[in-house]
């Protein structure tokens, strides 16, 4: 099976006997609340999502990964993942200090062992990750109203994040490697996405599966813009297409509990990279994966990967050219395939299909499946 990203799968999840000897003795600890988002940072570090790395960055990688877009043992590594408090919290600890990280309800989630204590540059990151210090772009908004005051270290996890009713579509990268590993699958196609599924993204799932053993469909269920459909909603369009129109043997649903950045190209590498952590050989990149707005180039989320060697980045990245239905071929096409004008391709903007759905009209089933069309405008429509 392919190899974690540096080569080894962290795993810093604390055993039974030891979380209860640290909550036993957590009044000798110096408490810090951070937001949820954090937390499922905090989680995917300790789980291996995002190995190599073993806690928060210390600033030689926070820099080096800002300015060459590798960690300090040049490994490649293109967003920053940090941990910012408060500044009185700051001045008051020490490096060598061992911390708790609880949730705003006082509940111990993890503890880190500080490493390092470093100021931001914000306008250099914002600009470094995003491209661009627009206090519009979502990533740069919520990067703006973090502490500039960050600490680095190793973190141990005590308490996982509840996802409700979507835990059973929670895995381990040990998990599913163990899972592809029992189904068979020599090859494993990752698709991410943040959306509802429309027939775009299910042709482009099904030209993979036919290269790859098998399609590990996994949603985004962190923390994304306030605009984007509810994770509850578009879980349910997922469970709905593979029941209805994707081979059962062949498919595994599984959430990915990292949260949006909008870093188009650069998250692009990264969510490639959590891929490769859970044991995927390849993974679909979009025209314009993980974009917003028009902050960044058509195609540019692919290009980036040219930049890098492909065994360094060690998961195949899939490109495809965007999918839409043409009403003279009859059928799901791209530019490659399709030899006719756009007046017969039927692609809708993500604007354009809100907008019917408020109005309660449905999506014709060119766009997406009727199933799909039905859950989005009763949402819609209780909504009003």
């Amino acid at each position: 099976m392919i190899e974690p990203h540096g080569g080894k799968l962290v795993n810093l999840v604390v055993d039974e006997d030891e979380i209860k000897e640290i909550l036993q003795n957590s009044e000798n600890f110096k408490k810090i609340p951070i937001p949820d988002y954090k937390l499922r940072d905090v989680e995917n570090i300790a789980t291996g999502l995002f190995s190599p790395l073993t806690g928060f960055m210390k600033e030689k990688d926070y820099i080096r990964v800002i300015d060459k877009m590798r960690l300090s043992n040049d490994l490649i590594w293109t967003i920053p993942i940090t941990l910012p408090i408060d500044e009185s919290s700051f001045k008051n600890i020490k490096n060598g200090e061992t911390i708790l990280l609880t949730d705003f309800n006082g509940h111990i989630h993890a503890s880190v062992k500080v490493e390092d204590k470093f100021t931001r540059n914000a306008e250099k990151e914002s600009l470094g990750v995003f491209g661009t210090d627009d206090l519009k772009h979502p990533g740069v908004a919520r990067l703006k109203k973090e502490s500039t005051f960050l600490i680095g270290g190793e973190v141990r996890l005590l308490k996982g994040f509840d996802y409700g009713q979507l835990e059973k579509y929670r895995f381990t990268p040990a998990e599913t490697r163990k899972l592809f590993d029992k189904m068979g699958w020599k090859s494993v196609v990752a698709f991410q996405t943040r959306n509802p599924i429309h027939r775009s993204h299910e042709y482009l799932q099904k030209v993979a599966l036919e290269i790859c053993d098998g399609l590990f469909l996994n949603p985004l269920v962190g923390e994304t813009k306030s605009d984007d459909l509810p994770v509850d909603l578009r879980m349910k369009t997922y469970e709905v297409m593979i029941d209805k129109y994707f081979p059962k043997s062949r498919v595994i649903l599984g959430i990915f509990t990292a949260n949006m950045h909008y870093a188009g190209p650069r998250e692009a590498v990264f969510h490639a990279i959590c891929r490769k952590n859970y044991g995927c050989t390849h993974f679909i990149v979009g025209r314009d994966h993980a974009g917003v707005g028009n902050y960044y180039g058509t195609y540019d989320a692919q290009k980036i990967f040219d930049l890098f060697d492909p065994s360094e980045i060690g998961i195949i990245p899939m490109k495809f050219e965007n999918a839409f239905y043409c009403t003279e071929c009859e059928s799901m096409a791209t530019s490659k395939t399709c030899p006719h004008s756009d007046e017969f391709h039927v692609y809708l903007s993500g604007t354009k299909v809100r907008e019917m759905l408020s109005k309660g009209e449905t999506l014709p089933k060119e766009f997406t499946r009727p199933e799909i069309s039905n859950i989005l405008t009763d949402y819609y429509d209780k909504s009003k």
